[in-house]
């Protein structure tokens, strides 16, 4: 088992939960019982960092969270983020359609944040991420406002999403930033190009999301021509028809070199994410009590393996960008 890792004061197990497709984004969210299934099962399997935010469900997954785990509080950290939220449709009037807003002002953090402890039933949040950098507010502004909710008692440790080195190096004078979390996986390498040594050179611990790459690193691959119109991978090129075939074939031989490690391919690409360096967490997400138990019973793997997988999945391997155009522009991300 690998030893625990750091997120500012707290020391969590290497795998935690990404919370977000139990109510967001990947087609029909499970039933409530369901989900509660897994959060349970999760926690008494010893997860002990759950990732949430207030985009997931517009709020719903929050709730989830809120009220399934509320009664375990003390027995994990918790994760969640503002800056990017559900907001009403203009002239849709009240419980009308919401529309996904990235808003960093000072203002809309602190109103995010109250809005979350409610919705998690909690007085603080552990962990709390600028889901989105709003680049029409400087990072200095929108870090500042978070850290006054630190000092308020109101969160303990401060988090950043999908940002550059630049930009985690400036938010970083404003106030320590104690993880910063993107997708990472053999799959999307991007994170190799600086923002892993800026980590690094910060003590700042370093959290993947999407690391079996959104479905595609698993042996359950999604069957792209049916997903659900919501689903996001619908608006991403990797996942579109002219890209697929390719990225198909690499798939093959990613399984290929999972079977001969004895592992899953989801397996091979978790002990591959997390090999990445001893601030590197990791926060897979899944609907199944299956996938998860699969998930948590990920092996330490020989450097042999792990190097093959490097080889193999290499930053210019996938066919496609991760992103389209509008996701793209809204993460400050370095790119191949």
């Amino acid at each position: 088992m690998i030893a625990k890792r750091s997120i500012a004061s707290f020391l969590v197990n290497p795998l935690g939960l990404g919370c977000m497709n139990l109510s967001h984004a990947y087609d029909t969210p499970p039933s409530a019982e369901q989900a509660e299934r897994v959060l349970l099962e999760a926690l008494d399997a010893g997860v002990d960092f759950f990732d949430t935010a207030a985009l997931y469900g517009f709020g719903a997954n929050e709730q989830l969270v809120g009220r399934v785990l509320g009664p375990h509080r003390s027995r994990f950290v918790l994760a969640s983020k503002g800056g990017m939220t559900g907001q009403p449709v203009a002239g849709s009037g009240p419980g009308g359609a919401l529309q996904r807003v990235i808003d960093g002002r000072p203002e809309s953090i602190r109103r995010d944040c109250e809005q979350s402890l409610r919705r998690l039933g909690t007085e603080v949040i552990d962990l709390y991420y600028l889901h989105r950098w709003d680049k029409a507010v400087p990072i200095e502004d929108s870090v500042g406002a978070m850290a006054d909710l630190l000092r308020a008692g109101k969160v303990r440790a401060l988090g950043l999403s999908e940002v550059s080195a630049a930009t985690l190096k400036r938010a970083h004078r404003e106030h320590p930033i104690a993880a910063l979390q993107t997708e990472y996986s053999p799959w999307t390498r991007n994170p190799e190009i600086a923002v892993l040594e800026a980590c690094r050179e910060l003590g700042t611990a370093f959290v993947a999301f999407s690391p079996v790459g959104r479905g595609f690193l698993t042996d359950a691959l999604p069957d792209v021509a049916a997903l659900h119109a919501k689903d996001i991978r619908r608006s991403m090129p990797r996942f579109a028809a002219e890209h697929w075939p390719a990225n198909l074939a690499l798939h093959q031989r990613l399984a290929a070199l999972a079977r001969d490690a004895d592992c899953t391919t989801a397996q091979l690409s978790l002990a591959w994410v997390l090999s990445r360096g001893p601030q590197v967490l990791v926060i897979p997400g899944t609907t199944s009590v299956a996938h998860l138990q699969e998930n948590l019973a990920t092996p330490v793997l020989p450097a042999a393996v792990l190097d093959a997988v490097s080889a193999l999945m290499t930053p210019e391997a996938p066919a496609g960008n991760r992103y389209g155009a509008q996701a793209q522009g809204e993460v400050d991300t370095e790119t191949f």
